[in-house]
């Protein structure tokens, strides 16, 4: 099988949704697949609608032979209208990846509207979607007000299990000191971390230590805005702003802290959250998005409603005040991320679902008629 991923700046970038992609390109290749890539420019939002004009992007695409077309649902600007010439030049299938919509997450009131318009073209474009949730799944259900054929495909755990066991994490939780909080995720507005910041602020001094795992440089401004923020709430001395961390340095860092904390405005699932819970973290997530599906309240973590600092900071003092109860979340943390599946089992569900779809396709080619898939889109492929 042959098949063209269509992404924006390639498969090297750091975030979840890049993470996703790059996993289920190494298993189809591992399983025999030819992948090609086509790596769209990093821009601007508005920047990147001028792509949908790119000649030589439609040209590409023509002319790889692939059988497959996948699509990152993030450079939906840029594809919105390019899909069409894709259209009448080639019959086949066109796979969206969604991570989430943008026009879920927080942001002006007038902003999400227009996101949405683009969205819904891009996607009544694309014969059938690859979700990392349920919630995403329904979301784009919601915005397209009909269902859409997709595989709901989690994102996957490491089958090699970190070094760690049960008694570690009830040592480490009872043991005299301030809770240690993690936040892992690029620094950029929608992670929440303004809202951590204030809800940390709130609670006695010697109770906590804030360790900020990411990318600072993902949106520089927003940067600058939080690191005001720590300075303004005095709490400089018990922030440490760690940049980005990998492999062996990132699981050293992991396995020093109590909980995992991302307060974010909308997360389509939330791989931090399982990267935390490899290392017995408990989660504090929010209610918005798919986090609640690995999340639950009051067992391997809590869910806060989104922008409740109040809440947020509950939550805290009640682990910091209760060590028995973080030792049993982060046990409970531990045996999910056990059970949970591995990118490996994600990216299984993923290649049938495409093997089977481009076969739906030929066998109905071949008929002289359209696949069900193709005319439930409507129109032509």
């Amino acid at each position: 099988m042959h098949l063209g991923l269509v992404i924006h700046g390639g498969l090297d970038r750091l975030s979840g949704g890049f993470l996703y992609d790059r996993m289920l390109v190494q298993h189809l290749q591992a399983s025999g697949w030819r992948v090609d890539v086509f790596a769209l420019p990093w821009g601007s939002y508005l920047s990147s609608l001028a792509l949908n004009l790119s000649a030589q992007l439609l040209s590409e695409i023509e002319s790889s032979s692939i059988d497959l077309l996948v699509e990152d649902e993030l450079s939906h600007p840029s594809l919105f209208a390019l899909n069409r010439g894709v259209r009448r030049h080639i019959q086949i299938p066109i796979v969206s990846v969604v991570h989430h919509l943008r026009s879920d997450e927080g942001r002006s009131a007038w902003m999400n509207p227009f996101y949405r318009v683009l969205e819904r073209t891009y996607l009544r474009g694309v014969d059938a979607a690859v979700c990392n949730s349920l919630a995403t799944q329904r979301s784009l259900e919601a915005l397209l007000d009909r269902r859409l054929p997709s595989v709901v495909a989690y994102p996957g755990r490491d089958p090699i299990l970190p070094e760690i066991d049960p008694e570690q994490i009830r040592t480490r939780a009872i043991a005299a000191g301030p809770l240690k909080v993690v936040f892992l995720g690029n620094v950029i507005p929608r992670k929440g971390l303004l809202v951590l910041v204030e809800a940390l602020s709130s609670v006695s001094a010697g109770d906590w230590r804030l360790e900020i795992i990411g990318d600072l440089t993902a949106d520089p401004s927003h940067t600058r805005r939080l690191r005001r923020a720590i300075e303004q709430a005095g709490v400089a001395d018990r922030v440490n702003l760690a940049g980005r961390l990998d492999g062996a340095a990132l699981g050293r860092r992991l396995m020093e802290c109590h909980v995992m904390v991302v307060p974010a405005s909308y997360e389509g699932f939330g791989i931090a959250y399982l990267d935390g819970m490899a290392y017995g973290l408990p989660a504090l997530a929010t209610t918005a998005g798919g986090a609640g599906e690995l999340v639950r309240h009051g067992h391997n973590g809590y869910l806060i409603p989104p922008n409740d600092a109040q809440g947020l900071a509950a939550g805290l003092v009640s682990l910091m005040k209760d060590r028995g109860t973080l030792a049993k979340m982060g046990l409970a943390a531990l045996e999910t991320y056990r059970s949970h599946p591995t990118w490996s089992e994600s990216a299984e569900l993923v290649r049938r679902f495409l093997f089977d779809l481009r076969g739906d396709v030929s066998r109905f080619a071949m008929a002289g008629r359209r696949s069900p898939y193709l005319r439930a889109r409507g129109g032509s492929p």
